[in-house]
């Protein structure tokens, strides 16, 4: 089972090519779906997403596109994630106190609920402006693979 959703994966990449270009002009859609090799339209639904959650802004129009709705150093990849996938969590119990009625005796919901903040804080002290820093480019596959459509 993956932790992250294909989806959350094609979503980080979008919002990393995001900081990469911050502060310059709105990147289209079509572009960054191109850049990162994801279909047009679940990179448009990706998108949406995103700027509902007020990751990114958008403009519409021939010149329009999206941006960063704040510098990449201020964007946590949690915040992408959830935005995508909603809460993060290693198991059901710890979504919210009163989920389970065992919480209280359970051996290993203490243990769960120490790892999920490690995970939590990580995922929340990595930005897309770390990402985007550090990125390398993998050579591009052949067009068509390695791509949902």
């Amino acid at each position: 089972m993956d932790i992250l959703r294909r989806n959350t994966d094609y979503a980080l990449r979008l919002a990393v090519n995001l900081a990469k270009h911050y502060g310059d002009e709105l990147l289209s859609t079509r572009h960054l779906a191109e850049a990162e090799d994801v279909s047009y339209q679940l990179a448009c639904k990706l998108m949406q997403k995103l700027h509902g959650a007020g990751l990114v802004e958008s403009n519409m129009g021939p010149k329009g596109g999206f941006r960063l709705s704040r510098a990449p150093e201020e964007v946590p990849i949690l915040a992408v994630i959830e935005a995508i996938q909603g809460p993060l969590r290693l198991n059901r119990c710890l979504l919210s106190d009163g989920a389970c009625e065992r919480q209280d005796s359970c051996p290993v919901r203490e243990k769960m609920g120490q790892l999920q903040k490690q995970m939590d804080g990580y995922l929340t002290e990595v930005t897309l402006g770390e990402l985007a820093r550090n990125r390398t480019r993998a050579p591009r596959q052949a067009k068509g693979r390695g791509r949902r459509k």
